[in-house]
């Protein structure tokens, strides 16, 4: 596999800056992996192509305003601080700028007094004083918009870049996927008679970062950890023994469930990089958004789907002027 395979050119005016206020109105393009047809429809539709009773799992994961606006409490100086993934209640590994002019052992200074040191320059790890630092993350951070949103967060961003089922703070980019549900939409897929259930990756910044190796399977690909609870796992044995698919909302929860069914571990720290050629265990239909070029999230579209029926829906999505990225549009592929 050769990473042009998986580069494509997008219209600037196409990567959505701002979220739909109706989250199901959202578009709707539907592949076939059987027939190879391409079809469109809005999301609040999904029920449609749908398999009869079929289990539908979501990433419960919720985004953490993990971007802090502050200065550096010895000169005054502006500094923002990116957590990226906690270590324990006070420790942190972050991005800081500007790192070059902050000194290992500095203090910084947030909002309602809140401060952390840098202890760690090299590996980018700050101490909070505070144990209970995420809490007050919800007054004083901001949300961390993608980096091709070229706007900063606004009041908005609190819930539409949230899912409506997000429960457990951990995550620096949101299960985007999910952002069409509504509780409506999903009252109504289960009266239909699909099933609904959690689990939960994390998602950091590495779901950003492009592959840059001209072979795609030398790529390191970044850690996410997830849980799955055994009663969760039981409804995933069940419906693979009786004949029920299983849909991924996500591919955050699709490489939930693939690592898995791979490992056999609840909970884990998983470098799982599913890509063309390769098989999934578990997920028979996929729900998901549009994804960057060269990224290991098209990768692993594309693996599911099949390269060359996912090069063809995305160059049909851009000729009809979907919108893409996370807050943009959706795809399902059955």
């Amino acid at each position: 596999m050769k990473l042009s395979d998986f580069d494509y050119n997008l219209p600037e005016d196409l990567i959505a800056q701002y979220p739909l206020t109706s989250r199901a109105e959202a578009r709707l393009l539907v592949v076939d992996r059987t027939s190879g047809a391409i079809t469109h429809d809005v999301f609040r539709n999904i029920g449609r192509y749908l398999p009869p009773h079929s289990l539908i799992v979501v990433n419960n994961s919720k985004v953490i305003p993990a971007r802090l606006l502050g200065k550096k409490l010895r000169t005054g100086g502006r500094v923002e601080v990116f957590l990226l993934r906690e270590i324990d209640p006070c420790h942190f590994e972050a991005m800081l700028r500007p790192l070059k002019k902050i000194q290992e052992g500095e203090v910084l200074e947030f909002p309602g007094g809140i401060r952390c040191t840098l202890v760690d320059r090299a590996k980018r790890i700050v101490r909070f004083a505070d144990r209970d630092v995420l809490k007050k993350l919800e007054k004083i951070g901001h949300i961390p918009l993608p980096p091709y949103i070229k706007r900063p967060d606004e009041p908005l961003d609190q819930e539409y870049y949230q899912t409506v089922y997000a429960r457990r703070p951990g995550s620096v980019a949101s299960p985007t996927a999910g952002l069409h549900f509504t509780k409506p939409l999903i009252a109504s897929l289960k009266r239909a008679g699909h099933r609904f259930a959690q689990v939960t990756l994390h998602v950091n910044y590495g779901t950003f970062k492009p592959v840059e190796t001209e072979n795609i399977v030398d790529h390191p690909m970044h850690e996410e950890h997830y849980v799955i609870t055994p009663a969760v796992a039981a409804n995933i044995k069940s419906a693979k023994q009786i004949g029920r698919n299983v849909v991924a909302v996500g591919t955050t929860s699709c490489r939930t469930l693939e690592a898995y069914a791979r490992t056999g571990k609840l909970a884990d720290a998983t470098r799982l990089f599913l890509y063309p050629g390769q098989d999934f265990r578990v997920v028979d239909v996929l729900i998901t958004n549009f994804h960057l070029p060269r990224s290991t999230l098209l990768m692993l579209v594309s693996a599911f789907g099949g390269l060359k029926l996912i090069r063809k829906a995305y160059a049909e999505a851009i000729r009809e002027k979907y919108r893409f990225y996370s807050y943009g549009d959706a795809m399902i592929i059955r």
